[in-house]
């Protein structure tokens, strides 16, 4: 027997069709005719839980229980809003839905290539999670605080607010704080799994820091253009923020090198689990929830949405109480994540494992933050609550091209007459997080205005990212 008599018979490549083969051989030199190969074979793929015990059988049926179902024939449905996004971040979208645990999906209009699911890509699952669909920043966050500060001190007051930025937050790799800040995350249970147990030090020592790659921290102008209502549990306001224009801080980052480790620790255990995954699926190797390794990836990435929480609720509230400002609207949401949710799938309403790696939650009503990049507009979205999306939409602009390519084609000298003329002081950047880098991002609304209604816009006028020659963490 050959492969192609294997696959007629459903024994899937790798180790199964090993085990077979070594069967086939063995059972020929016990005295076995060839005559019954097939139907022994056949028996053996029917039922193999039957055959564990079998001492001649056993391991290729084990081998058998033990493999990944094959991918689909067909991608699960799943639709693209944007026109002209990358074909290969669209072929890892497609190649996303062919995974057998796979039942939903959506492309967000900022979507680029990614590590297994695209940036944008949002990926429903069956009892199983996905640690590189969820992101290697794990709970990577946009949050927006109003401050009671006149808006003049944008121009008037500048060198203040940049010392208010320098002096309460951190970026570069393994950027950190002497005197650590206190926040009731540290009072967590970090042994919920090895890696935030063993992390918990560093990540004490890092809170309120902000790292690098697209990271950053900015303050700017912030337009509402009605009475903003925040729903409970979204943001701190006992009272709608009035239509007006204001002075705002917008942070983004995440879970910083303790998020990093969770989601190297257990993709390389999915890995391991599924060694014989087509290599173009390889990436997207999941842990079944009922697992132990499963239960320990979802209760550290819960953690490490609180502690991204933390992140940025250590940097405003700092840097308001250096300015001895008081907060008049406080609103954040996180994309990078896996969520339970009910949903119609087929026609029915289940609970499915929701991974929006670089797309942002909108349900009917929930407050969103889409940031565009340095020089140009940020908005703040209501959801609509679309089901196609999977009640998503996008999380930013999302990048034109790569950093490589950025790095190579542009040049400080036209950044900084582009940056004069949209009126914004930049403390620190690389060429790689240029706003020419990145989507229009009127072109990225646009095109999912059936997913997000906006409410207000950012404006960003002092930015402060990593400099120049920082890795990216993102």
């Amino acid at each position: 027997m050959n492969v192609k008599d294997y696959l007629r018979l459903g024994v899937p490549l790798g180790e199964p069709s090993r085990r077979a083969t070594d069967f086939i051989a063995r059972f020929i030199l016990g005295g076995g005719g060839k005559s019954r190969l097939h139907e022994e074979v056949a028996a053996i793929v029917r039922d193999p839980a039957a055959f564990t015990d079998d001492p001649l059988r056993g391991e290729f049926a084990k081998a058998l229980l033990k493999a990944p179902p094959p991918p689909r024939a067909e991608p699960v449905k799943y639709r693209q809003w944007g026109e002209g996004l990358e074909p290969e971040a669209v072929m890892q979208m497609e190649k996303a839905c062919l995974l057998p645990v796979a039942v939903a999906g959506a492309l967000m209009p900022d979507a680029h290539v990614g590590y297994g699911l695209p940036i944008g890509g949002v990926l429903a699952t069956d009892n199983v999670v996905i640690p590189y669909a969820v992101g290697v920043d794990i709970a990577c966050r946009m949050k927006m605080t109003v401050l009671d500060l006149p808006v003049r001190d944008l121009q008037q007051r500048q060198d203040r607010l940049t010392r208010a930025i320098e002096a309460e937050t951190r970026f570069g790799i393994g950027a950190n704080f002497r005197d650590r800040r206190a926040h009731e995350v540290m009072d967590a249970d970090w042994s919920v799994s090895p890696i935030t147990k063993q992390h918990k030090d560093k990540a004490w020592s890092q809170l309120g820091t902000s790292g690098s790659g697209n990271h950053f921290v900015e303050f700017g102008l912030f337009t509402a253009h009605g009475e903003i209502d925040c729903p409970t549990g979204q943001a701190r306001r006992a009272v709608p923020l009035p239509a007006g224009t204001y002075l705002a801080l917008l942070s983004h980052s995440g879970s910083r090198g303790t998020g990093a480790a969770v989601c190297d620790h257990y993709s390389k255990i999915a890995f391991h689990q599924f060694p014989d995954l087509p290599s173009e699926l390889k990436r997207l190797a999941w842990l079944a929830l009922d697992s132990q390794e499963g239960q320990e990836y979802w209760a550290a990435m819960e953690l490490m949405g609180q502690y991204a929480a933390a992140n940025h609720a250590c940097i405003h509230r700092h840097v308001a109480e250096h300015l001895g400002a008081q907060v008049l609207l406080d609103l954040e949401n996180h994309h990078n994540f896996a969520w339970k949710e009910r949903h119609v799938i087929g026609g029915i309403e289940r609970e499915v494992i929701v991974h929006r790696k670089g797309a942002t939650p909108a349900g009917a009503g929930v407050l969103g933050i889409i940031p565009g990049s340095m020089a140009t507009p940020g908005f703040l979205v209501s959801g609509k609550g679309n089901a196609e999306s999977l009640n998503s939409a996008a999380h930013g602009a999302g990048r034109a091209m790569s950093r490589k390519a950025a790095n190579a084609k542009f040049n400080w000298k036209e950044v900084n007459r582009l940056l004069r003329e949209r009126g914004v002081t930049l403390i620190s950047a690389g060429l790689d997080e240029v706003p020419m880098a990145y989507k229009n991002i009127r072109e990225v609304m646009a095109a999912q205005s059936d997913l997000v209604a906006v409410l207000g816009q950012f404006d960003p006028k002092l930015v402060k990212m990593a400099p120049s020659g920082e890795r990216p963490e993102d």
